[in-house]
């Protein structure tokens, strides 16, 4: 009988690091320091997910930041501009990447669940190897443990391309992308579960997509933050979310749901 048999976990803003701040803080700093140019948390967040030097070349191409650019230098920026800002963004990253490996509320209890259930635990990042080596013991030593882990080096591409699912898959012997369910909180994420053809989930509470801290959350009353995770679930099912959940406590829930379909 075919059914779920591996879930493929995100890692910042997913798994551990609730609503994604490390690369968050990096990036504002590099661009604010290196270059003189202030963005948004908006703009520093809309290509999360991606891997860390595209997500450079994501910011810098957006039309008011690029025009800030231009009008400060006088010129387009280039590969050098990029090179560089990226060897800062590293520097600062693992400078704090340490101090944000702490597993999201639920995710401890609901991954235990799963393999109760006999279900594999995979994992993608738009975080390199080397950060990787950072975050993971981290994060293991907070309880937090996945069976594999596939970062975008060596692969064709990172995200919203599918190649670090399909490496999950072939790691743990998935043979479907039927029983594959991608869990994430960047319409990255999201693409990245769409354009492998498995089942795509997106996770509000605690995302990127939310962009705010466990304290800011828990300093308001849950209807406060309706209107917010409103917007959130309708950019994930736009961007071709299965099922947007609003904690990663409904996952176990959400996989029986896909099970009754896939067996329907």
């Amino acid at each position: 009988m075919k059914k779920i048999s591996g879930v493929i976990m995100d890692w910042a803003g997913t798994a551990v690091d609730y609503g994604c701040f490390a690369p968050l803080n990096a990036f504002l700093k590099v661009f604010s320091e290196e270059k003189g140019i202030d963005i948004t948390y908006r703009q520093a967040r809309e290509p999360m997910g991606l891997l860390k030097i595209d997500h450079i070349k994501a910011i810098l191409s957006m039309p008011e930041v690029n025009e800030k650019f231009r009008a400060l230098y006088k010129r387009d920026w280039n590969k050098e501009d990029v090179d560089q800002m990226y060897a800062s963004f590293e520097k600062h990253l693992f400078a704090s990447l340490e101090d944000f490996t702490t597993p999201i509320p639920g995710v401890l209890d609901t991954m235990a669940l799963l393999r109760e259930q006999g279900i594999k635990i995979g994992s993608t990042t738009g975080y390199t190897a080397r950060m990787m080596e950072v975050v993971r013991p981290g994060a293991e030593a907070k309880g937090y443990k996945v069976d594999n882990l596939v970062t975008p080096d060596g692969l064709p591409a990172g995200r919203p391309a599918p190649y670090m699912i399909y490496k999950n898959m072939i790691d743990l012997a998935i043979p479907s992308v039927e029983q594959v369910v991608k869990v994430g909180d960047t319409i990255a994420d999201i693409k990245e579960g769409a354009n492998a053809k498995v089942w795509s989930v997106g996770i509000v509470t605690g995302s990127n997509e939310m962009g705010v801290s466990e304290e800011e959350y828990n300093s308001r009353p849950a209807e406060e933050w309706e209107p917010l995770k409103k917007e959130v679930r309708e950019r994930m099912l736009a961007a071709g979310a299965h099922f947007v959940l609003d904690t990663i406590a409904e996952l176990p829930a959400c996989i029986e749901e896909i099970n009754n379909r896939i067996q329907g």
